[in-house]
């Protein structure tokens, strides 16, 4: 198929990238702010910290992921523009509705609802981005897109412990919900749609979308679980990328409380602890690793996974001397530099993803990514973490914040097991990525 012939201007694609990587900001912003606020929900609301758990993560990811798949399918047929404008005035709204709750179901109910909306971010914007970038800058796009988790955070955490201190945590859901609707505003008088494949090489498979069907649908779902899993290097990063995600969102989802438990700070300061050591470094190692993978990948395309490997062997000895540590300012720092070699992983990763499938296959690629993510990683990983401090508290003979820090030690475990996959993909990454293409073909 002849494709349009449409030329964007780097300035143009820089503020694509720019409005794309808001979006995903206040994503990140409206899904961390239950963990920011965590300990004034749980004295208002008198919850426990497996209930902190599901707020921070389940009750999100569960929904998220069945709002994945179809907006996935959506946004392969139709404005992936007019899809990621919605889903953000939607979620941003429902954020800012958290402060109306009044129990642990409707807080529960309203995160469910936050969840599916949010479902509509990243499957259209990786594609958007893929569609914009050639092959080998897209990691280093994704990355700058990607580090918008870390820039959403750092907001959370900043806005949300400021405002819970001086207004209250419900004051604080309408401070970081209300301006996402603003942007999305802003996205959809902005940014064009731009032809399907735009960016890849002439010769690179490309597939019309037969008509609507739900056995087509599900052919397409198995093609691209096909590409994710049946390659050993791929399946790997994958996996890497989602064990890791496992033990970041179970760690840092309780890193604000234990910080409130071991030292005893306040609202605010917890706040700017957890916006250097979970924002700035983190956010500066996402986009360094994309940019780096990119860089060394024009040697061999094994530094897509070796990138990612080395980052996380490097950052598991700093987590636990950062949970060590008798002083916050000292643990603060210790946990920056970790949060900058861990989170390497996500540009390389996201970038070998859309690499691998066809041009009408990378937002469900990623929907399935984040399914991962989601239930698996975000779903499980908050709770898993809130029920084992569960269990050492109720073990006794430790205080709550000695618990806290056991669980921890448990979940960091899991980032060391996520090092070894990417150690493992390196092997055979380069010939997965040379042979994509007959990959495409195969699958169509």
């Amino acid at each position: 198929m002849q494709l349009e012939p449409v030329r964007y201007s780097k300035a143009y694609t820089r503020r694509v990238t720019l409005l794309l990587t808001a979006a995903y900001t206040f994503n990140s912003m409206d899904r961390s702010i239950i963990s920011i606020i965590a300990s004034a929900i749980k004295t208002d609301l008198k919850l426990t910290d497996t209930e902190l758990g599901l707020l921070g993560g389940t009750a999100f990811a569960l929904l998220y992921a069945l709002g994945g798949i179809p907006m996935a399918r959506l946004a392969e047929r139709i404005s992936r523009v007019n899809i990621l404008t919605a889903a953000l005035m939607l979620w941003s709204g429902l954020t800012a509705l958290c402060a109306v709750a009044g129990s642990f179901a409707q807080l529960l109910t309203i995160r469910a609802g936050v969840g599916i909306a949010e479902a509509g971010c990243s499957p259209s914007a990786h594609s958007l981005l893929s569609d914009y970038f050639e092959p080998a800058r897209r990691s280093s796009a994704l990355s700058i897109y990607s580090g918008g988790i870390s820039l959403g955070y750092i907001l959370a955490a900043l806005v949300g412990g400021y405002v819970t201190q001086h207004f209250g945590w419900r004051m604080a859901c309408v401070a970081v919900g209300v301006p996402g609707l603003a942007t999305a505003v802003l996205i959809k008088a902005l940014v064009r749609e731009p032809p399907r494949g735009h960016s890849d090489p002439p010769a690179a498979p490309r597939r019309a979308l037969g008509e609507f069907s739900l056995r087509g649908e599900w052919r397409e779902l198995k093609a691209v679980g096909r590409a994710l899993a049946a390659d050993r290097p791929i399946l790997h990063m994958v996996l890497g990328l989602t064990i890791g995600a496992f033990a970041a969102y179970g760690f840092y989802a309780f890193l604000p409380p234990y910080f409130s438990r071991a030292f005893g700070l306040d609202y605010a300061t917890i706040g700017i602890v957890a916006a250097l050591s979970g924002g700035v470094a983190v956010g500066i190692g996402i986009v360094a690793g994309g940019f780096i993978a990119d860089r060394l990948a024009r040697r061999s395309a094994r530094w897509y996974a070796l990138v990612p490997a080395i980052g996380g062997a490097a950052a598991v000895p700093l987590y636990v001397l950062a949970v060590q540590q008798s002083d916050w300012r000292a643990a603060t720092a210790l946990l920056a530099l970790a949060g900058f070699f861990q989170y390497a992983s996500l540009g390389p990763t996201f970038g070998v993803v859309q690499n691998v499938v066809d041009v009408r296959r990378r937002a469900t690629a990623t929907a399935l990514l984040y399914i991962c993510l989601s239930v698996i990683a975000l779903g499980l990983g908050p709770l898993f973490t809130g029920w084992v401090i569960d269990r050492f508290a109720a073990a006794g003979g430790a205080g709550l914040a000695l618990a806290t820090r056991h669980g921890l030690y448990v979940i960091l475990a899991f980032f060391g097991w996520a090092a070894i996959h990417y150690f493992l993909a390196a092997a055979g990454l380069a010939k997965s990525l040379a042979a994509a293409s007959s990959v495409q073909s195969a699958s169509t």
